[in-house]
């Protein structure tokens, strides 16, 4: 068929635009025998009749089985050189009390980045110890209530967190395990904003002076260093930012290790998945086998012990298992250049509850859900419905081209930083949060509603009370 030339150079038009591309929707989506699209068996119009749009909708049987998956790979590739893993899933991608249940439930340890994602996974009756707590500010609040709550490893992002949080240690009778957060310098092939071990960044702290903070560290008795962290970024399709940031890690470790052991090295996480059809994210088998074969031949190098590696995986587990869905509004075709129509589909949602098309120009996928169609495909932008130009959600698509106000539009891989950079712009709604599984759909993140927003409002006087 005949190609739209403001399409990107990777979307390819199809002969239809029905299908389901298997690496990029939840493993149990599929079409039903009508063409609507189902979710773990509950049909798209079901959900949507029940819980309105936008609404996303988790996969929780794949969500569980991508963590499990994970987790079992490393294991068996690290157990294979002589060593262990320690998975965390990295909360910052989705984090609510039934996600984290679903983590630990399989093995994993959870990873937190501020003191309401520590809450959150301890509401879920997450054992402290099993919780690091990453980020480059900690408050002084949020060092005291890890280290009271009794968290495991505090990853230092600069010197000045060094005192605070052996003081803070010190005050509780604690030994506080921490790790330090190395910029590698390494820089990942990904966007700008996710490659966060590049040095002109706000995360962590030189390479080339770790040594002598390191040094500051095992100065003070109420911390215990265990280790160096590293994360080169999201969204990372291949190994070999991870070899180099291996082969640097490992040599910073070797030479650390002299003065006293050093048991454990955290690579981070960051690996990719597929948001379109063009995406060939790594399989989780090839992925772990490779980091293992990169540590096992740095070691070697080195003479020194494999030590116990950590990872953070959070977009490669709950980034595909989760499926937004959205009703059409208004449609119209706009022509470009004098040239070629781009059909612009607006949807009731957009930058409220999908901020990464704005801010990285991150793309997605789309299809009817509530039936398929024979209609020739066309090219489309799915726009969001705010007062923003740049409000899109996907910004290339081929939808049939008979797409109508009320059809249902899904949009997959959208679990990691859909609902976690959610905001009320122009005083929208945050959608709810649906687990889908055996035909059974229950929320698990109540959606708000316009009075929690005004609820937050100090001038409007409750009835009864003066202000």
């Amino acid at each position: 068929m005949f190609a739209n030339p403001l399409a990107p150079e990777w979307l390819e038009a199809p002969a239809e635009a029905n299908s389901l591309v298997p690496t990029v929707w939840s493993r149990n989506a599929a079409r039903a025998e009508n063409g609507e699209l189902t979710i773990a068996g509950v049909p798209a119009s079901e959900l949507v009749a029940h819980f309105g749009t936008p609404v996303y909708v988790i996969d929780e049987a794949d969500a569980i089985a991508r963590a499990t998956e994970i987790k079992g790979a490393f294991d068996a590739e690290f157990a294979r050189i002589g060593s262990s893993v320690k998975v965390y899933y990295a909360g910052k991608a989705f984090l609510c009390t039934e996600v984290a249940r679903w983590m630990t439930a399989v093995g994993l340890n959870i990873d937190v980045a501020s003191a309401g994602e520590m809450a959150v996974a301890l509401a879920a009756g997450t054992d402290a110890s099993r919780l690091g707590f990453h980020g480059n500010n900690k408050s002084l609040s949020e060092i005291d209530r890890a280290v009271r709550a009794g968290i495991g490893p505090i990853v230092i992002d600069s010197v000045v967190e060094i005192g605070r949080v052996a003081e803070t240690a010190a005050r509780h009778g604690r030994t506080q395990r921490v790790r330090l957060r190395i910029n590698s310098g390494v820089h990942a092939s990904t966007h700008e904003y996710l490659a966060t071990a590049r040095e002109d960044q706000k995360f962590g702290v030189p390479l080339t002076e770790a040594e002598a903070i390191v040094a500051q560290i095992r100065s003070h008795s109420s911390l215990e260093f265990v280790g160096i962290h590293s994360h080169i970024g999201s969204q990372i399709f291949d190994t070999a930012g991870f070899a180099e940031a291996a082969r640097r890690l490992l040599e910073l470790h070797a030479r650390l290790s002299v003065a006293a052991p050093v048991p454990e090295l955290n690579l981070g996480g960051g690996f990719g998945i597929a948001y379109t059809s063009a995406d060939q994210a790594l399989p989780v088998a090839e992925l772990a086998a490779s980091l293992a074969n990169i540590v096992e031949a740095e070691c070697a190098r080195l003479e020194i012990p494999i030590p116990v590696i950590a990872i953070e995986p959070g977009r490669s587990i709950i980034g595909p298992s989760t499926t937004t869905l959205y009703t059409a509004g208004t449609i119209k075709d706009v022509l470009v250049d004098g040239e070629a129509v781009r059909k612009y589909v607006s949807v009731d949602g957009g930058m409220s509850d999908n901020l990464r098309t704005a801010l990285y120009g991150a793309d997605y996928s789309a299809r009817l859900a509530n039936r398929v169609s024979d209609a020739a495909p066309e090219l489309v932008r799915i726009a969001g419905k705010h007062c923003e130009a740049g409000d899109i959600v996907v910004r290339a698509e081929y939808l049939p081209g008979d797409v109508e106000p009320g059809d249902i539009v899904a949009v997959p891989a959208t679990g990691a930083y859909g609902w976690a950079m959610s905001n009320n712009y122009n005083y929208l709604a945050r959608p709810p949060v649906v687990a889908v599984r055996d035909g059974e759909a229950r929320i698990i993140v109540r959606g708000e509603t316009e009075d929690d927003l005004l609820s937050r409002d100090a001038g409007i006087t409750p009835s009864g009370d003066s202000v």
